[in-house]
């Protein structure tokens, strides 16, 4: 473990690269609320207020590695909700263990990805070690294109990201959640998939790491079939299916941002989900009800919201409001960077240390990055039961 100085809070977050390394919550030397708003633990909860106008840049900390941080502060809707709560779990990680080894500049993309895409442009090149965010999916498709070798690494926040060389993902996709059930599953005998997955640009993704999963299990995808989430799409979908494969072994139902009922519907009202074939979905199911009838039984691979424990409490006391998984994104970034600079220095920040293979540990789980940007996670299995979600296995992982 580190040598830092003694804290009251515990050790939850450990990372091993090279030198196999942990690491502590270190408090920074202060109490929380020398890095909040005014105000910011009494009242309204500061992610309830909607800022509508363009927020100024602001700094947290004074420590000698300098990072930047992209988030949408001023949007309107789910992102601005989403970007001011991972605003939050970005100062208490701070204030955990930040203050005095980051100086951390917070800039709002006000959820416009053509600005973001440029913050982000602009932030690799500033002096900065590392850039967390954006959130915007286009903005961080856009960073796949800026080159150069002394680039800083950036810690994606944008959801379904596939990653690339240096530009991680951090978010746990559905890519991610299909795969790591259908290994599961793999794993305990089944061999024969299906892969339904809604038409989009992540379909391909989506197909390929599925596929991979199944073949370290000697399992197979025998066929992946894209859907159109609107005007009958999915019955010509699970026609296809019909006709092209008799008695799959495990159906596998990648919904996108769509309810999964709308494929799953089809295939129970053509006798396609037998006691014999499993019924799995992905994290992206969890946005709608699970007493949906037509979901029972389904198996998913999701993040564990308990791990979310050890900061749960003294967020709630600051912030109050409860921390969600967008809090603890942005907590794990901010403290595993500042693991970093406690450990390494300022320079420590590399792709060699990020691709560590053993990984890291925060308050999202166990993950670990891919040479090619992709993040892997270990997560509980879990199964669809009386509506609601069953652990039937701690971690399942593939490392």
């Amino acid at each position: 473990m580190l040598r830092g100085r003694k804290t009251r809070l515990p050790v939850w977050m450990a990372f091993v690269p090279a030198l196999f390394i942990g690491l502590a919550a270190c408090q920074s030397g202060g109490d929380v609320s020398e890095v909040l708003d005014p105000g910011a633990a009494e009242g309204t909860p500061v992610a309830a207020q909607a800022p509508t106008v363009p927020q100024k840049p602001m700094t947290l900390g004074k420590g000698s590695m300098k990072v930047v941080m992209l988030l949408p502060l001023s949007a309107r809707g789910q992102d601005g909700d989403e970007g001011r709560k991972m605003l939050d779990g970005a100062k208490l990680a701070m204030a955990d263990m930040g203050n005095d080894l980051l100086t951390l500049t917070i800039e709002d993309t006000r959820g416009d990805a053509a600005l973001a895409g440029s913050m982000a442009v602009e932030a690799m090149g500033s002096g900065a070690k590392v850039v967390i965010g954006p959130t915007e999916l286009a903005a961080a498709k856009r960073l796949v294109r800026v080159s150069g070798e002394r680039r800083p690494p950036v810690l994606t926040l944008a959801e379904n990201f596939a990653g690339s060389p240096g530009i991680y993902s951090v978010r746990l996709s559905e890519a991610d959640s299909a795969a790591a059930a259908a290994a599961a599953l793999a794993d305990k005998g089944k061999r024969k998939f299906v892969l339904f997955v809604a038409q989009g640009a992540d379909a391909d993704t989506i197909s390929k790491r599925v596929e991979n999963s199944l073949s370290i299990y000697g399992a197979q995808l025998v066929v992946t079939l894209p859907y159109r989430t609107a005007g009958g799409g999915a019955e010509k979908a699970v026609t296809d299916m019909a006709a092209l494969v008799d008695k799959p072994e495990a159906i596998i139902v990648a919904s996108g941002a769509t309810n999964p009922s709308a494929l799953i519907s089809p295939l129970r009202t053509n006798g396609l989900l037998g006691k014999n074939t499993a019924l799995i979905g992905t994290n992206r199911w969890l946005a709608y009800p699970l007493n949906d009838p037509l979901l029972e039984g389904a198996y998913i691979a999701a993040l564990d919201l308990a791990e979310i424990g050890p900061i749960a409490a003294r967020f709630k006391a600051t912030f109050n409001y409860d921390a969600d998984v967008n809090v603890a994104y942005a907590y794990d970034m901010v403290a595993l960077t500042a693991g970093v600079a406690s450990a390494l220095g300022p320079k420590g920040m590399t792709r060699k240390v990020l691709e560590n293979r053993t990984g890291f540990r925060g308050s999202t789980g166990l993950f670990r990055f891919r040479s090619d940007g992709a993040s892997e996670r270990s997560m509980p299995f879990y199964r669809i039961k009386n509506g609601s979600l069953k652990q039937i296995d701690k971690s399942i992982s593939g490392f």
